[in-house]
Order: C-alpha cells, then sequence, then structure tokens
C-alpha cells in the first residue's frame, strides 16, 4: 500500500497491473527527439517455469528481448519488487535475467521484465518460477490384494508428495516390465494413479508397481511404490458378461455449463442474467474481475462502477483455465490516498471455469443504474447507497463457486491539510508558472483562484483549467504576490494560499560552437551562463538528447573546473560514437537555459554494406556492395579481402584493375581456383586510415575447370617379378579444380614406340603395379602422367624414367682361383660378371666354405661389388673351393634368391705349406649379391 500512495503522489504516473500486484511505472526523463526513434516492442517474454527443488548448481534463465529505438534497458521485478541484479545469484544477460542455484521459498515467485528507453517503458506478461519435487514412496509393504476369476479389482496407487502434476504407469514383477493395452481390461487413471481391472483372470496373478514420474522443465524424476501382490482365485459362480470400466468425467471440467448470477451485500441484484447457448463451442478463460472506480472530481467522466470479467477466448470441447479475482484500478491523479485505501480487494479466489461463448452481446438488459451481461456488471452514476460486496457466482450441478470484491463510495468536505497550495513558489522572469489546486473533496468541488481580492478569469497571460491549475505565462515582477485557491460542495469549502516569487531568467551569455576534430583529438566546447544570484547554478550536458556522466574520472567527458557561471566540457580523445548534437542546460530551481552546438568527428570510413556475389566463374568473382559512412574524409581506395578453407586467414585478393577508386561499388577478382569455396570481405580507407571490414559475404564455390598442372613426385621400381610399379604423389585439392578428379599413366618400354595408357580413378592413389608375364627383368620404362577430372584432361608431367622389377642372377662369376696361403689363410680371386647379367642392382659377393659340397653348412663372408681378390681367414684352410651366387630382391627384404652355381675349383697349395697334415678338404661357395 505504501508503494501504491508514493505512486499516486508523483505527478502523472503510469500505473501496470501484474498478475498479482500493481506496478507503479515512471515515463519520465529523455524524450524522442527524432522521428526514428521508436519505443520497446517485446519480441520475446519470460515463460513460467519448474525447477528441480534441491538442485543447487543448475541456473534458470527468464528470456526477455525487446525491439526500440534507441536500444532498451532493462530491469526485472519479483513478486512486485525489484530484482537484486547487484547480487551475484541474479545476472543480467542483455535482457535476459539468469538465476544461479534458485532455492526453494527465495527465489520462487512472480517475474516480470521491464523495457525502457526514453519513448516509454512496457511490462512483459508474468513468469511464475515454481520448484518441483517427487518425494520417495513410503517404505512399508502393501497388503495383499485378492479378486475372483472375472470380476473387477483396482490396485491403489497411493502417490507420494509431489509438484506438478504426475503420470502413472504400472509394470508387473520386475521393471520395467510395462502393462501393456489388453483388450480394454485395463486402465490406469492419470487423476488418482489407481489401476483398474475390469475381468481378472487366472493368470494376473503377480506382484504390480506403481510407477510415477515428474516431468520439469529441465529434468525428469520417477520412482515407483512397494509390491501391491494381487491374488486371482477361481469364482464358481463365474459371471456370464465381463463388466466393463466406465470413466466418469473429472468434475472441475465444468460440465454442463455453469450459470452465473451477481450478489450485492448477499442479495441478488434486480436485473436478469442472460446466457447464450452454442452447441459445440465453449469459452474457457482465465477470468480476472476489474473494478474500475473513477475519481468524483473529474469534470469529464461520470463516477460508475465496473465489474468485468474479462476474456480470452479458447475454442476447445474439454478444456477448462482457471478463475481469478484480481482488483484492477484505474485513477486519474488526482485521486486522494484515502480513497484509494478504500478501494481493494476482500478475497482473492482461484478455480476452474468453463464459461458459454455469447454471441450476441445485444442482449444485455438495462434497468435503472444497473446492467448486467453474462459475467460483466456495470453500475452508472455511483450513489453512496452502491457501496458493498460484489459476489459473481458461477455453479452448476458439480458444485458453487464465489469471486468477491469491495466497493466503497465515499463523501467529503473540502481538505486542503493533505495536499496545500505550495507555500513559495518561485518563478523566472519572463517564463511561466503553474499552480496546482488538489484538495480532498467529494463530490466534486468547485474550484477557483484570487489574488488578494481580485478573482482570476482566463486572459491572454493566465488560464485557470478546470481541475484547478492556475498557470501564468511571460511573468513580470509586478506578478508577484499571495495567490489563493478556493474549493467549494455542498458539504462546505476551503482555501489554501501561496506566494509567487518573481526572480531573474538564467540566460547563456558564451553558447558553445560547432566543432570539427579528428578522431582521437581533445575539444573543449565553452558554455557560460548568467542567473538570479539568490539561487545555485548548476549545469548538464547532452549528447542528442541523452544526459552525459561528468564525473566519472575514467570516461571521455569532464568538466573544466572554474566560475560558478561556467560549465566548459572538455571531450578526450574523441571518437566517432561521440560526433552529434551536444546541447548545454544552465539550470537553476525555477527556469533553465540551453544551447547546442554540433561536433563532427573524422575518421576512418565505416564498413561497406551490402556485399554481395555475382557472375561466378572458374578464376573470377564479380563483389558489388554499398559505400558506407565516410565519416567526413572522403573514401580513397577500398581492398578487398579473401578467405578459402585452404588458407589459414584473410588475405588480399587480386582484382582487375588492381587499384579499386573511392567511388567504386562494384569489381572482378581474379586469379581465384577453380572449385574453391571463398569469403570476401571490402574495406575502405581515406586519409585518416583504414575502416571496419565489411560483413562477409556468403560462401561461394567458383566453377569448375579442366585441372592445369600435372601430378608431381613422377617415380618407381621394385615390386614382384614380371611388375612394374609407378608412384607419384597426390595431388592437392586445390589443384584439382573440380569432381570426378584421377590420374592417366602413360608408359612404354625405353625406345618403343607405343605407349599403354591406364586410368586410375582415385583421387588419392600414389601407386599403381602393372603386372604383365612378358616383362623383361630390370627393364627401362619411360613414364608420364597427367590428371583429369569432369570438366577435362590437364597436361603430361615430365617423362621419368623407371625400372621394372628385379630378379635373381643368371650368370656365376667365373675363373675362381683358391691359393692357401698359411695353415690359417687363403687367397680367393674371381673375375666380375657383367652388368648385364645381374638382372639387378649388384649388391656384392659372398665366398662360403663348406666341409661338403652343400649350401646349408657353410661359413660366409661378404664382399663389396668391386671385389676381386680377397684373403680369407680361417681355423683351417679348406683344401677347395666353391663359388656361386644369388640375387636379393629389394622389394622382398629378407628372401634370397640363388642364382647359377659356380664350378668347384680346387685349393692350391703354396710351397712348404701342408694342408693334409692337419686340415681337412673344405669346399668353398661363393655368392653374388643384389
Amino acid at each position: 500500500h505504501l508503494r501504491k500512495l508514493f505512486c499516486l503522489l508523483i505527478e502523472l504516473p503510469h500505473w501496470v497491473m501484474g498478475d498479482s500486484d500493481w506496478l507503479c511505472v515512471f515515463t519520465g526523463g529523455d524524450v524522442c527527439i527524432t522521428g526514428h526513434d521508436s519505443g520497446p516492442v517485446f519480441e520475446e517474454q519470460p515463460s513460467s517455469v519448474v525447477y528441480p527443488e534441491g538442485l543447487s548448481e543448475g541456473k534458470v534463465t527468464l528470456n526477455c528481448q525487446a525491439r526500440a529505438s534507441p536500444a532498451a534497458t532493462y530491469s526485472w521485478r519479483v513478486n512486485g519488487t525489484d530484482v537484486p541484479v547487484g547480487d551475484p545469484r541474479y545476472t543480467l544477460v542483455a535482457g535476459n535475467l539468469v538465476i544461479s542455484g534458485p532455492q526453494f521459498g527465495r527465489d520462487g515467485g512472480s517475474y516480470q521484465c521491464l523495457a525502457i528507453n526514453r519513448c516509454g517503458t512496457i511490462l512483459s506478461r508474468a513468469a511464475n518460477l515454481k520448484f518441483g519435487y517427487l518425494n520417495d514412496f513410503p517404505g512399508e509393504g502393501r497388503s495383499p490384494q485378492t479378486a475372483y476369476e472375472g470380476a473387477g479389482a483396482f490396485l491403489a496407487c497411493q502417490p507420494p508428495a509431489h509438484y506438478p502434476v504426475l503420470s502413472y504407469r504400472w509394470f508387473v514383477s520386475e521393471f520395467p516390465s510395462f502393462m501393456k493395452p489388453d483388450g480394454g481390461r485395463w486402465f490406469v487413471s492419470q487423476v488418482t494413479g489407481n489401476l483398474y481391472l475390469a475381468k481378472a483372470e487366472p493368470n494376473d496373478t503377480a506382484s504390480y508397481f506403481c510407477f510415477t514420474t515428474i516431468n520439469m522443465d529441465i529434468s525428469t524424476k520417477s520412482t515407483f511404490s512397494k509390491a501391491n501382490q494381487l491374488t486371482v482365485q477361481p469364482d464358481a459362480n463365474a459371471r456370464k458378461s465381463a463388466p466393463a470400466i466406465t470413466v466418469v468425467p473429472d468434475p472441475f471440467s465444468c460440465k454442463p455449463r455453469p450459470s452465473i448470477r451477481w450478489l450485492r451485500n448477499g442479495q441478488p441484484l434486480s436485473t436478469q442474467v442472460y446466457t447464450h447457448t452454442h452447441a459445440d463451442t465453449h469459452i474457457h478463460t482465465h477470468i480476472h474481475t476489474y473494478i474500475h472506480t473513477y475519481n468524483p472530481l473529474s469534470p469529464i467522466i461520470s463516477p460508475f462502477l465496473y465489474l468485468s470479467i474479462h476474456r480470452s477466448l479458447y475454442l476447445s470441447n474439454h478444456l477448462s483455465l482457471p478463475l481469478s479475482l484480481n482488483p484492477f484500478l484505474s485513477i486519474s491523479p488526482i485521486i486522494s490516498p484515502s480513497l484509494y485505501r478504500s478501494i481493494h480487494p476482500s478475497l482473492y479466489l482461484s478455480h476452474y471455469l468453463s464459461l458459454p461463448l455469447s454471441l450476441n452481446p445485444s442482449l444485455a438488459l438495462s434497468q435503472d443504474r444497473v446492467e448486467v451481461n453474462g459475467g460483466r456488471l456495470k453500475v452508472i452514476n455511483l450513489a453512496l447507497e452502491d457501496s458493498g460486496m460484489y459476489q459473481c457466482v458461477a455453479e452448476n450441478k458439480h458444485g458453487t463457486i464465489y469471486s468477491n470484491a469491495e466497493l466503497r463510495v465515499q463523501v467529503q468536505v473540502p481538505d486542503f491539510r493533505s495536499n496545500p497550495v505550495r507555500r513559495l513558489v518561485p518563478a523566472a522572469r519572463g517564463g511561466q508558472v503553474m499552480m496546482e489546486c488538489r484538495p480532498r473533496a467529494a463530490p466534486k468541488p468547485t474550484l477557483f483562484w484570487s489574488r488578494g481580492t481580485e478573482l482570476l478569469t482566463n486572459s491572454s497571460r493566465v488560464t485557470v483549467t478546470p481541475d484547478g491549475m492556475l498557470r501564468i505565462h511571460n511573468i513580470s515582477r509586478a506578478d508577484e504576490g499571495k495567490y489563493t485557491c478556493f474549493a467549494e460542495n455542498y458539504l462546505g469549502k476551503a482555501n489554501s494560499t501561496g506566494h509567487l516569487s518573481v526572480r531573474d531568467a538564467t540566460k547563456i551569455t558564451l553558447a558553445p560552437s560547432n566543432a570539427d576534430i579528428n578522431q582521437g583529438e581533445n575539444v573543449t566546447l565553452q558554455c557560460h551562463a548568467s542567473h538570479d544570484p539568490t539561487m545555485d547554478l548548476t549545469f548538464t550536458w547532452a549528447l542528442n538528447g541523452a544526459l552525459l556522466d561528468l564525473e566519472d574520472p575514467g570516461g571521455p567527458y569532464h568538466r573544466v573546473e572554474g566560475k560558478e557561471t561556467v560549465g566548459d566540457l572538455l571531450i578526450v580523445s574523441g571518437h566517432l560514437s561521440q560526433a552529434g548534437i551536444y546541447s548545454c542546460t544552465a539550470q537553476t530551481v525555477v527556469d533553465s537555459a540551453s544551447a547546442s552546438a554540433k561536433l563532427v568527428v573524422r575518421g576512418p570510413p565505416g564498413p561497406p554494406g551490402g556485399l554481395v556475389v555475382k557472375n561466378v566463374a572458374a578464376t573470377s568473382v564479380e563483389l558489388r556492395w554499398s559505400r558506407g559512412y565516410d565519416n567526413h574524409s572522403p573514401i580513397g581506395k577500398y581492398v578487398i579481402m579473401g578467405h578459402s578453407p585452404l588458407s589459414p586467414g584473410w588475405k588480399r585478393m587480386r582484382t582487375d584493375p588492381s587499384n579499386i577508386e573511392g567511388n567504386a561499388e562494384s569489381i572482378r577478382v581474379v586469379g581465384l581456383l577453380p572449385w574453391m569455396d571463398y569469403e570476401f570481405q571490402v574495406i575502405a580507407s581515406n586519409i585518416l586510415g583504414s575502416g571496419e571490414p565489411s560483413m562477409s559475404s556468403h560462401t561461394i564455390r567458383t566453377q569448375q575447370a579442366a585441372p592445369t598442372v600435372a601430378p608431381s613426385g613422377l617415380g618407381g621400381g621394385g615390386g614382384d617379378r614380371n611388375e612394374l610399379i609407378i608412384t607419384w604423389t597426390p595431388m592437392a585439392r586445390e589443384y584439382q579444380n573440380g569432381d570426378g578428379f584421377g590420374y592417366i599413366l602413360a608408359f612404354r618400354k625405353q625406345n618403343s614406340p607405343t605407349w599403354v595408357v591406364e586410368r586410375v580413378s582415385n583421387v588419392e592413389s600414389s601407386r599403381y603395379v602393372y603386372s604383365n608375364q612378358s616383362l623383361s627383368p630390370y627393364c627401362l620404362f619411360e613414364v608420364k602422367i597427367k590428371a583429369y577430372n569432369r570438366k577435362g584432361e590437364g597436361p603430361f608431367s615430365q617423362i621419368a624414367v623407371v625400372h621394372s622389377a628385379e630378379e635373381e642372377p643368371t650368370v656365376a662369376p667365373s675363373r675362381i682361383n683358391a691359393t692357401a696361403l698359411t695353415a690359417f689363410e687363403m687367397q680367393v680371386s674371381w673375375d666380375p660378371i657383367q652388368h648385364l647379367s645381374t638382372n639387378g642392382i649388384l649388391q656384392g659377393y659372398e665366398v662360403r666354405t663348406c666341409t661338403t659340397p652343400t649350401y646349408n653348412i657353410c661359413d660366409k663372408l661378404f664382399y663389396e661389388p668391386w671385389s676381386k681378390v680377397v684373403h680369407y681367414e680361417l681355423n683351417r684352410v679348406p683344401f677347395g673351393t666353391h663359388l656361386w651366387t644369388f640375387a636379393q630382391n629389394q622389394s622382398v627384404p629378407v628372401s634370397t634368391i640363388y642364382g647359377a652355381i659356380s664350378p668347384l675349383t680346387p685349393v692350391r697349395d703354396r710351397p712348404g705349406v701342408d694342408l693334409t697334415s692337419s686340415y681337412l678338404l673344405t669346399p668353398i661357395k661363393m655368392v653374388l649379391i643384389y
């Protein structure tokens, strides 16, 4: 009530009604100053939320977004009081309210969002934050139930305490064996949760569990009961027909439709209530009862009481919504606080109600001063005897509900004690003044003003309004004096007097001048004024109508210290956003004077707009854009920036022409890769620097084209017998130029006139194996490669030379000579084989000594391919040598392929060396390695 009274005492408040309270919203402050401004319009409003009780780490977000120019600011109320946004539990993100760790009993309630700008304020619908919970079922077991075969039965769920409503299911024996429809024999009530059985069968004997689920906005919780044991016993007198389950209508569905009547002080009003019935249509409505009490003092609107059920229509056959009684007070600003306190609700009811749709409003009956039309009651020309309790009664066969409100009509002699005329009213010479006369009185009093003994009437300078306001224009010293307001009604009269004091007018003596600066520079705007020396003078500054904060030491605006009559403004490091109309206001308690100047801030251009991509080709596109703000310095040139998946960031693109003049609004970007995704930006620049880039264009893909380069890294070799292996480096995405990409290989034996051509369709392939039994080992081939795609073929690469696979040597070393030098040393020599006979790259020779001419009981030593004579140191010197060869193919690293075996060569004795005295004859084997 104190908040309501405060709102009544302030001039021109704006009343807004929430779901359960009154809000007094002031729309003062700055006003719309240009035709481009617009008041807030909600684009998103908060919705009610059910939050899990006990969940302390979560968050609740209530959304609120409004469209406004200038942009709206936001505040929130909960249950009619301001939300403390400074509290760390509450965070304001744009217009959205984020509540951290909501707790039951602390954060629950009705939340509303206010969107505010200088054009006005709007209040959102109410969103309720409620807390959901579901307790566990009691731990004690349940009594067994018995049913007879063919008879009906039911099992009680008895759900635990919960909020909001539950959904019910039952499962049998063990989870999750939920019950399924069985020819209509089973029915689960979603009101009580009970399980009904229409015709019991022996196989229905089991343990049954009631499974309850609660659905909240951010989580779901379920629990189930202890077992309900059901035993079905045979019935000797089985029924001949099965019972059926009948679902009884919920009494809260309000069928049949209720009738509505009105009572005053417990007695029916002497009027008739009309109800129009439609066969298929109902009104299911959230009903509000409003009390509109108009001030008896108002000269325009005659007083009457208006009790109304406000309807919002929904077409439905089975939907019911709650009936709520909320008082709504709509009064003029001059109504007295005591009259407000006398008009209040005596009861708040909430129930469910379904109303018939009245299709013919002309059925209303008018009798004397009371009119009733269905759920609407209107009392015209209020009188004192109309005071009392009014009730709206809705009833049908299921019951009756009441909605109540109290009306008090008062009368009062004129009284100025609570609101006298101001004792001292200062006014500036040459200005105007308004003196209010607002006594408490009922009925409306007659009001008039006098100055001394002179009764004031309307003239060119003096106006007395019907509501008692005295206005005097173009004030002079002669207007000083006492002014008295008189109020009179049939109950009596009263008066109140105030003194008008005329002061010197405030004037701007040095107005600010227009200024022009570059971004980052400082500027001082001067403002000097003269005023009445008996009053204090203050200066304020505004930019485009928005008041500036001059007290922030870290801000860009600072007051220049000096005499009281000097209010110069210093702007530090001017920014583009600080350009505009600066208004200096010199103000006293009685008047003010203002002067304005325009500040121009020059800087780099703003971002170009409307960037679009046109005429997309394989290697070029056309860009078009619209000029952005030049920020008071002509645009000198543009730069095009581009981005593709292959580049880590934005880079400058080539254009035709390369230099883009400042008056251009289109350009051709060249040097692009075919079949590649690109985004583009445009940056404008002038002599003061480069501006922000434009918004990125939509992503485009250039047209496809035939490949323009050949694959690199062409080579090969190795492999198995009769194979030719060709390898290359797969082409990167930027060189493919289109889909359907692959490779074309061409190869031929050296000096052969005919090319063999093969296609490889996999873009990631890097080798090709050609097999042919007629391929000679280690034969030279010329190979070349090119790429192709859906648009065509690219150029061939340079020719590379590749060998076919290696094979074992076919010729053994010849002219092997083995000579014993000592009993522990032997010299072996041979003639190297010719390169053409090795069938591969010669790796070297291997000499083996064996006690027998077999290949597996040997000692061996390896020698490089240029070796011709070797010394062999052994534990004993063999008396014979055996030389043979083998090749190791590089494509099979571990295997050994043997070639032709050399002939047996005896070890010759050197004079003075006796080999037979101590050692046996040992064959020597020699191995040739590739």
